[in-house]
């Protein structure tokens, strides 16, 4: 959905200006403790969500700690309550098809689609914008390109080559020079170009000439240019955010700082007063803004330059202790930031999908049954300990699981006595609901049938929020988010889970690997009981995501006993023309379970 997409995106902005909060402040307290240099690479973190969605963050068990912290927010003491054996129920019980009727209330979104329409306009616009920018920048390097001449100049060339052997560049460089230029860039990844603009080498003599290959093959040894690609497609994608103008207008100019310490290492003292009058000859040169976010250079605006003069004359060497500070403070905030990135890609990934880790899983194409529909189907035999999966996607896929987590509701309830197998009867208060059914006294089991609503707000009510999380932590039902409310948390909203882990669960409960009460999980069992032929029981439970007014998902989830084995399944459908809804889900799931034999 629409919003889902929106707030990951989101999350995503949040992350990145608290990266950059985080480096404005780290550059503040330790300035005096770093090095240009260090100063320079810590704006290199801010390129972590970048690469954040094809990092192996499982590697680091970033979902684990994500779990964890879950688990220490919530973390109690067990309170499931030892319940007296209440006896063996009848287990031949009577057919029970309410299960499948289709009742459901319209959840009324606040925020529809459309709402997040104008936002996603404006972004589109935005990046349309800066996409034709690179485009016209692009345009201008391959017109200084098919203007420029190479530079033929022997003492120029071996000049060029003295200073690739100084600096550390093994890489070929073509030197050209370029009418459409007014100072020295570097350009290119593949095949590095440096651009002298044409009066160059009859303006500046040798000894400038110097300065600028220097510092040039500086910007080509620390790979800047790959960096300003990187910078360019950060600001494509949050050029909206002012945080990362700013960013990126300090790291340009941390870049240059740092560039010229690189330069002012290879010289004597007497080379820094030198190299300081080469910068300051382009200060009256025309910066190159069209493409300058694609090139490195020794120009520079007037305020850049006057900063580098400034820092050039107060230069005296990094000694061993400022290198050592540098590289603490950098390791630190290093792992601070891989943290902070992990740990957001955790809560995105955790939250929207569960990757299935069994191995013994058959993908089958059953699109046939699916027609007008996204959906997937997911089967698992007991006895074979196999998985028989439609649609690996949707089916990891978390989504809300509408009436489905009735099922657990009511154990729940059971579990701390609010309702018991023998006394579960709940007083309709007289509120008209639009289903006459919903109008009268329920019970679980005829609650569960005509899939009450208000009958397990109740119980959700009574056993409390405290609760129920504490029992959403211990069974892991799907993302365990019950923010969206404790009436509707379940119903289009902040609770979510995948096909895969309804089939888990449904087997753990029926096998109750859980150690709640036997009498409890049978009296569920019983309630979701809808037919039997021959020695073959159907268990399930429909659900229904209606959307202002507007059916968009259904599930069909439970089981089959057949013989001596028992075939867990879920079924979820989805659209947007208000037909996705459980009635069509258990028509569907019926059809397969009849087609492969099983019921």
């Amino acid at each position: 959905m629409m919003d889902a997409v929106i707030l990951r995106f989101l999350l995503s902005t949040v992350v990145v200006s608290l990266l950059i909060l985080a480096i404005l402040a780290t550059k503040k307290l330790f300035h005096s403790h770093m090095s240009k240099q260090t100063h320079y690479k810590i704006w290199l973190f801010l390129f972590m969500p970048l690469i954040s969605f094809i990092f192996p963050w499982d590697f680091l068990r970033c979902g684990e700690m994500l779990q964890y912290l879950k688990s220490f927010l919530f973390m109690k003491s067990d309170t499931t309550l030892n319940h007296e054996n209440l006896g063996k129920l009848d287990v031949s019980h009577s057919s029970n098809n309410d299960i499948l009727h289709n009742f459901t209330i319209s959840a009324n979104k606040s925020t529809p689609d459309i709402f997040y329409l104008p936002f996603m306009a404006f972004w589109i616009i935005g990046i349309a914008i800066f996409i034709g920018v690179t485009i016209y920048a692009n345009y201008k390097v391959q017109q200084i390109k098919k203007s420029a001449v190479t530079i033929k100049d022997e003492q120029i060339n071996e000049l060029l080559e003295k200073c690739k052997a100084v600096v550390g560049v093994k890489r070929k460089i073509i030197l050209q020079e370029s009418s459409l230029i007014s100072s020295p860039i570097t350009l290119g990844i593949m095949q590095p170009y440096i651009f002298l603009p044409t009066k160059t080498k009859v303006e500046f003599s040798l000894k400038d000439l110097k300065y600028v290959f220097l510092h040039e093959l500086s910007h080509q040894k620390s790979k800047d240019i790959v960096t300003n690609y990187a910078m360019w497609l950060f600001q494509i994608i949050y050029w909206f955010n002012p945080l990362t103008w700013l960013a990126l207008k300090r790291m340009r100019i941390d870049r240059e700082l740092a560039c010229d310490v690189a330069v002012l290492n290879l010289l004597d003292e007497r080379g820094y007063i030198e190299y300081g009058y080469t910068i300051i000859q382009f200060a009256d040169k025309k910066h190159n803004h069209a493409f300058g976010q694609f090139s490195s250079g020794i120009g520079g605006t007037k305020k850049q330059l006057k900063q580098r003069i400034q820092s050039i004359a107060n230069y005296s060497g990094d000694s061993h202790v400022l290198k050592w500070k540098g590289k603490i403070i950098y390791t630190i905030l290093g792992i601070v930031m891989l943290f902070l990135t992990s740990l957001s890609s955790a809560i995105a990934s955790t939250d929207n999908v569960y990757h299935l880790k069994e191995k013994n899983v058959k993908y089958e194409d059953l699109s046939a049954y699916f027609n007008g529909y996204r959906g997937s189907f997911v089967l698992y035999d007991a006895t074979e300990k196999q998985y028989q999966i439609f649609n690996r996607k949707l089916s990891e896929q978390r989504i809300s699981p509408d009436s489905t987590y009735k099922i657990y509701s009511g154990l729940f309830a059971l579990e701390t006595n609010v309702i018991s197998p023998n006394n579960n009867e709940q007083k309709w208060d007289g509120t008209i609901y639009p289903f006459k059914k919903w109008n009268e006294n329920q019970t679980i089991t005829t609650a569960l049938g005509n899939s009450v609503n208000w009958y397990f707000q109740n119980l959700d009510n009574k056993v409390g929020k405290k609760q129920l999380q504490y029992y959403f932590h211990k069974i892991k039902y799907g993302n365990e988010d019950l923010s969206g409310g404790i009436d509707n948390y379940w119903l289009e909203s902040s609770l979510k889970i995948s096909p895969i882990e309804q089939v888990q669960l449904l087997s753990k409960l029926d096998n109750n690997a859980f150690g709640f009460n036997k009498a409890n999980v049978r009296t569920i069992k019983k309630a979701i009981f809808i037919k039997g032929q021959k020695q073959k029981q159907l268990y399930g439970k429909t659900g229904t995501g209606t959307v202002n007014g507007k059916d968009i998902n259904g599930w069909f989830i439970g089981f089959v006993k057949k013989d001596n084995n028992t075939y867990y399944f879920a079924i979820n459908i989805q659209n947007n023309n208000g037909k996705a809804n459980g009635a069509k889900a258990a028509d569907i799931a019926k059809q397969i379970l009849h087609e492969k034999h099983i019921f």
